[in-house]
């Protein structure tokens, strides 16, 4: 089977390829560029006219969770990957705080055998500690072995530091990255937001910055100490983002990511008591917002990943008690474009490269580029496309999407997975 795609303004962060073009699938994998593409196309090629439209490698979501096992009445593989790919993403990696947890062999193989006919790529993140309870250390090497591609607590830190520090280590052995959730559990409480104005104004407990800061400080002086690499998940507080610069230019092999909440939004949110704001880490004031964004473009901050995190409307009708996060992959290209590049903070290009060609190279991952043999995963979407976030129109189960309401400019138009159209936007 060939596809053709002709007038696409091609955009490839990794080979810097920013024109006018076509581009040639074949058998589900890149097959030319450019003139070579309109030259090799076979007749029997369907023809997609992109004119307006930017084609890009599909987007890579390094953190999202699809509470598959366990959870299935808020997401699952199938439904979280319907999501996926109307928000032009093509491989994600899942989080282990499933029931029961990615902490086996077992755990690892339903995923990949449930994915096996998903509308993504699905690649689990292996749990550090045995149900993610902190207090007895998984197989690492086992759970490589079963397809894990990555190793986080994430939901929650990794208790102990002697632990972590073991699993840094033996992930670099096994060179599987380490993905860090950094809160000092002790600092957070009771809190439920950020602490400042508005948990005041409110009368809610807060979580002082400190929380994440602590946490943030910690896993970085492992890295140093024992000269291995870790990646930092949603990165929300200045004080972060200037530690991990800080080690950054020190030679320490530590990466990051944010989500679009943290560049778009501030607890201001929080002002209008809905639970569908409140995610871990939380949203925080202006200034940090501001640090964010210049963390970002400084390249401090690599990746832009969403923490998809979906809970049932019942779960999330109580502002308190509720759980924490909130749907993101069909929101983060527009809340990217919105927030980001028409203010003019990035190129198009820088986006994409955060949030496709980054976190590809830091999972080890086939993907984020455009290069002839790749395989043909695709995102088409118009930039200038202006439309208003509605749950009830989004594709997987769960409707807590922190955009809600919001009008974004960018749309995903059609999503190709191994050259096979698996979204159409109508």
């Amino acid at each position: 089977m060939e596809l053709l795609f002709i007038n696409a303004h091609l955009m490839d962060p990794a080979a810097g390829l920013d024109q006018i073009g076509s581009l040639l699938c074949r058998d589900g994998r890149i097959a030319a560029l450019c003139k070579e593409a309109d030259q090799t196309a076979s007749e029997k090629a369907e023809r997609i006219d992109c004119k307006g439209l930017i084609l890009s490698p599909g987007l890579v979501d390094m953190h999202v969770h699809l509470r598959d096992p366990g959870f299935t009445e808020k997401e699952d593989i199938l439904s979280g990957c319907h999501a996926a790919a109307a928000g032009g993403v093509t491989s994600l990696l899942c989080m282990p705080n499933t029931n029961p947890a990615l902490d086996s062999p077992e755990t690892i193989q339903y995923v990949l055998q449930k994915a096996e006919k998903a509308d993504a790529h699905v690649y689990p993140a292996g749990a550090i500690s045995q149900g993610l309870k902190g207090e007895l250390p998984t197989d690492l090497a086992a759970l490589k072995k079963a397809g894990a591609i990555a190793f986080s607590d994430d939901g929650r830190p990794v208790l102990h530091t002697s632990m972590m520090a073991s699993a840094m280590q033996e992930a670099k052995k096994l060179r599987v990255p380490i993905l860090a959730h950094c809160e000092d559990l002790d600092v957070t409480k009771n809190g439920k937001i950020n602490e400042g104005t508005v948990s005041k104004e409110l009368g809610v407990p807060g979580i002082p910055r400190a929380a994440e800061d602590c946490g943030t400080a910690r896993e970085l002086a492992l890295a140093a100490a024992y000269e291995v690499g870790v990646h930092i998940c949603h990165v929300s507080t200045k004080e972060s983002v200037s530690l991990i610069r800080d080690y950054q230019r020190r030679g320490i092999p530590v990466t990051c990511e944010t989500a679009p909440h943290y560049f778009a939004l501030t607890e201001e949110e929080l002002l209008k008591k809905d639970a569908d704001a409140r995610m871990s880490p939380p949203l925080r004031t202006e200034k940090d917002r501001l640090a964010i964004i210049k963390g970002l473009q400084d390249g401090t901050i690599a990746v832009i990943a969403t923490d998809h995190a979906p809970h049932t409307p019942q779960e999330k009708a109580d502002f308190l008690k509720a759980p924490n996060g909130a749907v993101g992959m069909e929101t983060s290209l527009a809340a990217g474009i919105t927030y980001l590049v028409r203010p003019g903070f990035l190129s198009m290009m820088q986006l994409l490269e955060k949030m496709s060609t980054i976190p590809a190279k830091i999972l080890h991952l086939p993907a984020g580029t455009l290069a002839v043999g790749a395989p043909a995963d695709l995102t088409l979407f118009d930039p200038d496309f202006c439309w208003q976030v509605d749950p009830n129109f989004l594709h997987g189960k769960s409707r807590n999407a922190v955009f809600k309401g919001k009008t974004l400019f960018g749309k995903v138009q059609c999503t190709f997975l191994n050259g096979k159209c698996v979204f159409i936007n109508s």
